[in-house]
C-alpha cells in the first residue's frame, strides 16, 4: 500500500494532530528561512523528476479520484479541473522548473541608503513562514504551492478537496520525498490526510502557527475563510472576467481574443464570462464570434440589442439575457454578451459588475487603450490579449499560489515576492541617539 492509499478518504479528523502539523511547519519554516538557493533550486529538481519517474502512482491514484466522482455525478467542469495526465503532469514539471530558474528574493536588500548620521538603512526580503492552502478540485494545485514555498522560503499546509483526496496524497508524498532527499526538511511541506470539513475551522484559527492562508475555490469556499480566518487571508479569486470590443477594434484579433478567451479553458476562474460590444463593430463582429463560438457549442446570452443582430444572421445558439447573466461566472461554454454604445457605457458595466480578477480592452487606438488601463480597477486589466493570460506560469513568476483579488499585501497572480514581507536593517558603527 503506497502512502497515497493509507487510510484514504475516510480519515476523520480525531486522526489529525493539528497543533503536530503546526509545531512541525514552523520549526521548518526556521531551518528554510535560511537555506542557501542551490539547495532549495536542487529540491525543487528532485520534484520535477519525480513527478515523471512516479507518474504510473499518480495516474492511479487520479483515476481512483476520477472514478469516485463520476459515481458522486460531479460537472464537467469539476471533471476537468481534476484531471491528470501525462501531459499536464510534464507541464507541472516545466512549472517546477521555471521555478527553480526564478531569482530567489530571500535575502535581497532594496532601498539602501546611507543617513547622514552614518547609519545605513534597508529592507531585507524574508519569508512569510507558514502558508496554510486550503483547496478544491485541481490537484496541480498541490504542486504549484509547494514549489512556491519551498523557493520563497516558507513552509506550507495543504488541505486540498475530497473530490482530489488521493490524487494531492500521491502528489504531497512525491514532494516530501523529493525535497528531504535534497536536504530540506519534509516538514517543510505537510499535508492534512483527512476530509473532514470540521478540520478547515481548526485551521483557521491556528494564529499561532500559520502566517497567511490562501482559499483556492468557489464563493462559498473563499467567504467562509473571510469570515472565520484568525490570521491574514487572500479571500479574492472569483472571477467574473469582461472583454470590452472597442469600436476601433481590429475585428480578426477581436474574434481570436474572445473565442480564446471564452473557450481555450471555460472552466476556469480567468475566462471571459461577459463580451462588450461597441454598436459601431457590432453588425459585423457578433456574427463573426457567434459563428466562431458554435464550432465549440457556446450559448450566448444576449441583451435586447446582440440578440436583435444575431436574429437577423439566424443564428440559433443566442437566447435573451436575464438580469443574473450579468455579473455571473458561468465556468461553462456559456457568455454574456451585451451591445454598448460608448467606452463610458462598457466602463460603467465592468464598474457594476466586475469582481476585480480579469479585464480586457480589443482596440487599436492607444488612447482608448491608456483610458482603460488607468480606469478600470482589477486585479489584472489586458489591452489585446485573452483574459486566460491572468496566470502565474503565464505572467512569468513560474507558478501562482493564487489570484488575489485583494488590494492589501498582494494583488493579481501571486508568485514567489508574494509570498514575501521585509524587515528594516539598520547597520551601524556605534550611533546613539541624542
Amino acid at each position: 500500500m503506497t502512502n497515497s492509499q493509507e487510510g484514504a478518504g475516510d480519515m476523520q479528523s480525531a486522526d489529525v494532530d493539528l497543533k503536530a502539523i503546526g509545531e512541525r511547519a514552523r520549526t521548518s519554516a526556521r531551518t528554510l528561512a535560511s537555506l542557501p538557493a542551490d539547495v532549495k533550486n536542487d529540491a525543487l529538481a528532485n520534484v520535477a523528476r519525480a513527478l515523471e519517474s512516479r507518474q504510473d502512482e499518480i495516474l492511479a491514484a487520479n483515476e481512483s479520484d476520477l472514478a469516485r466522482a463520476g459515481r458522486d455525478g460531479l460537472g464537467a467542469a469539476a471533471l476537468d479541473r481534476l484531471l491528470l495526465d501525462s501531459k499536464r503532469l510534464e507541464g507541472m514539471a516545466d512549472d517546477v522548473m521555471n521555478v527553480a530558474g526564478l531569482p530567489d528574493p530571500i535575502g535581497e536588500t532594496s532601498e539602501l541608503k546611507m543617513l547622514p548620521n552614518g547609519l545605513r538603512v534597508g529592507k531585507r526580503r524574508v519569508p512569510l513562514g507558514v502558508i496554510a492552502a486550503i483547496y478544491e478540485s485541481r490537484p496541480n494545485v498541490t504542486i504549484d504551492i509547494a514549489a512556491l514555498c519551498i523557493k520563497s522560503g516558507n513552509a506550507v499546509i495543504l488541505r486540498g478537496g475530497s473530490e482530489a483526496f488521493e490524487s494531492n496524497s500521491a502528489l504531497a508524498s512525491v514532494v516530501r520525498g523529493a525535497i528531504e532527499a535534497a536536504g530540506v526538511p519534509a516538514g517543510a511541506v505537510q499535508f492534512i490526510r483527512s476530509t473532514d470539513r470540521a478540520l478547515v475551522g481548526q485551521m483557521l484559527a491556528m494564529s499561532d502557527y500559520i502566517d497567511l492562508v490562501v482559499p483556492r475555490g468557489g464563493a462559498e469556499l473563499v467567504r467562509r475563510v473571510a469570515d472565520e480566518a484568525a490570521m491574514p487571508a487572500v479571500t479574492g479569486g472569483v472571477g467574473v472576467c469582461h472583454t470590452y470590443v472597442d469600436r476601433a477594434a481590429n475585428l480578426d484579433m477581436a474574434v481570436e481574443i474572445v473565442h480564446n478567451a471564452k473557450v481555450q479553458r471555460p472552466y476556469v476562474c480567468n475566462a471571459l464570462d461577459t463580451a462588450l460590444v461597441h454598436s459601431a463593430i457590432a453588425p459585423e463582429f457578433l456574427p463573426r464570434i457567434a459563428a466562431s463560438w458554435a464550432e465549440d457549442g457556446v450559448e450566448m446570452r444576449c441583451d435586447r440589442r446582440a440578440l436583435s443582430i444575431l436574429g437577423q444572421s439566424g443564428d440559433a445558439s443566442a437566447r435573451p439575457a436575464t438580469d443574473d447573466d450579468w455579473g455571473q461566472e458561468f465556468l461553462a461554454l456559456t457568455a454574456a454578451v451585451r451591445v454598448v454604445d460608448s467606452m463610458d457605457e462598457a466602463l460603467h458595466h465592468i464598474e457594476t459588475y466586475t469582481s476585480g480578477h480579469t479585464e480586457a480592452i480589443v482596440t487599436d487606438d492607444y488612447g482608448s487603450a491608456m483610458r482603460f488601463l488607468d480606469a478600470v480597477d482589477a486585479g489584472v486589466v489586458m489591452v489585446n490579449a485573452s483574459t486566460r493570460f491572468n496566470d502565474g506560469a503565464q505572467l512569468g513568476l513560474g507558478a501562482e499560489v493564487g489570484i488575489s483579488t485583494d488590494k492589501m499585501h498582494a494583488r493579481g497572480p501571486m508568485g514567489l515576492y508574494e509570498l514575501t514581507s521585509y524587515k528594516w536593517t539598520v547597520l551601524g558603527s556605534g550611533q546613539i541617539r541624542a
